[in-house]
């Protein structure tokens, strides 16, 4: 790192954003057009923006930022907070958090940043709401069964209720197809790639290729994996502590109970993965921990036959990683 770089820690809100650096120390501006430009006015060349990811609200000043060829990261919110734990903070205020994020990016090493494309922000508003129409369809459906138990299974209500079901239904077949036919004009290959591996169906295959932004953003299956909140976490000390491995479940848990319905056929169908499943239970653990291993055998093939170029081969023995 250039010993001239000046780090800029941002903290961002819905109408205001807070940022310091050890030059200019606090400044606070308006989350818009306007506040951004009296920002700019400060950069140069050697300053590095750090921010955290905060849904929507970093988008524009990130995209602002990029623009103008100024150095951006942007950081895992998760990320910051523990670094504020480690440094035993107890303050929390948005000024103290553009402090601590300026602390991070001066002692931490820095990946830039660069937007992804348009078709994944797309996708990623379509599975948004997906996910809420879903939720909300669940929700009805837990109505209906509530109506029908209690001996009211005709009526307005019950009408009403079975069309919004109806409706959402449509509604959510839309998004998918608007997804998929994104997917095939951007991603074709990888996605009929992805395909091949018997036990990832069609929506798992989307979900995968649009939170990885295909394949692109890590650098080994296991980052994936932990991405996802399917690695392993082990806790042991010394001879007293003895915790039971689990994953983190950090990462999305839509796509966790995709690739976890998913591996029930992979255990049928999937040649590496019946191996591996019946292997662990043989040694006398647990189903469940054995299709988690299958999730991950999972992600291992999609990530090689991304880094390949390649379909998935039945008769593949080595490691894809």
């Amino acid at each position: 790192m250039d010993k001239s770089t000046i780090f800029v820690g941002i903290d961002i809100s819905k109408d205001t954003i807070d940022i310091y650096d050890a030059f200019n120390g606090h400044l606070q501006i308006e989350n818009n057009s306007k506040g951004f430009s009296k920002f700019g006015k400060i950069l140069s060349a050697d300053h590095w923006c750090v921010m955290e990811a905060t849904g929507c609200y970093h988008q524009r000043l990130a995209i602002y930022l990029y623009e103008r060829g100024i150095r951006l990261s942007v950081v895992n919110p998760l990320v910051i907070k523990r670094y504020v734990q480690m440094k035993l903070k107890h303050v929390k205020t948005d000024r103290s958090d553009a402090l601590m994020i300026c602390g991070y990016a001066s002692e931490q090493p820095l990946a830039q940043w660069s937007p992804e494309d348009p078709y994944i922000v797309e996708c990623k508003r379509y599975q948004s709401a997906i996910r809420l129409y879903f939720k909300q369809r669940t929700a009805l459906k837990n109505m209906l069964h509530s109506l029908s138990t209690s001996g009211q299974g005709n009526g307005k209500l019950v009408r009403s209720v079975k069309r919004q079901i109806k409706h959402l239904g449509k509604e959510i077949d839309l998004l998918e197809q608007e997804t998929e036919q994104l997917i095939r004009a951007n991603e074709q290959g990888l996605y009929t790639r992805l395909n091949t591996i018997p036990g990832i169906g069609k929506k798992t295959a989307m979900i995968l290729i649009v939170s990885t932004n295909g394949f692109r953003d890590f650098e080994s299956s296991s980052q994936v994996s932990s991405f996802f909140g399917l690695a392993p976490a082990e806790r042991s000390s010394g001879t007293s502590i003895r915790g039971r491995t689990r994953i983190n479940k950090i990462g999305d848990p839509l796509l966790r109970n995709h690739l976890f319905l998913c591996s029930f056929t992979a255990c049928v169908h999937n040649p590496q993965c019946r191996a591996l499943y019946e292997r662990i239970t043989a040694k006398g653990k647990s189903k469940k921990l054995a299709l988690i291993a299958v999730c991950n055998k999972l992600i291992k093939q999609a990530y090689g036959i991304s880094r390949s170029g390649l379909d998935y081969d039945r008769n593949y023995v080595g490691r894809l990683s």
